[in-house]
């Protein structure tokens, strides 16, 4: 499994071990009993793929290497540079609020003067898209990512004059 996460262009950075599970096994017959017949092991990771136009052919290459021995548990997509999507979102956020505000202001005759208060709102969310696996009709499989956004919200107030 760690080979196909490798040659499939994924960083040893971007693959942690989150379990590894070891226990007996026994077989159980009538005149014997129990009987040690050796061990069973698992282990479970998490991969964070990066360039998610190959997060299906990652896929189909783990299951390959797995087979029958292997459970995708699920497919994640995130926000991989959080803080720079939320700067973003806030210097957004500070734009729209001003072109507002100058709209109001032009509305009401005024001018607008220092801000004297900016507050944002909660810390900012992230909407987790919709996602789908799906094969496509080569057979491969599809990650859909949808549309990832990040909000952030202020409210800004500006003295007038």
């Amino acid at each position: 499994m760690r080979a196909a996460f490798l040659a499939n262009g994924l960083e040893k950075k971007d693959l942690k071990t989150q379990s590894i599970n070891v226990y007996p096994e026994y077989n159980y017959t009538s005149d014997k009993g129990s009987t040690l017949i050796g061990y069973r092991a698992t282990q479970s990771f998490e991969a964070t793929v990066r360039n998610a136009a190959n997060a299906g052919a990652v896929v189909d290459a783990i299951v390959d290497a797995g087979g029958d021995d292997l459970q995708v548990n699920s497919v994640t997509p995130f926000v991989l540079n959080a803080a720079g999507a939320t700067a973003s979102a806030r210097e957004n956020a500070v734009k729209n609020a001003k072109i507002k505000a100058l709209s109001y202001a032009k509305l009401l005759g005024v001018k607008l003067s220092k801000v004297s208060t900016l507050i944002e709102g909660s810390s900012p969310s992230f909407e987790r898209p919709v996602y789908a696996m799906d094969k496509s009709a080569e057979g491969n499989t599809v990650v859909d990512l949808g549309q990832q956004e990040v909000t952030v919200t202020v409210t800004v107030k500006w003295s007038i004059r």
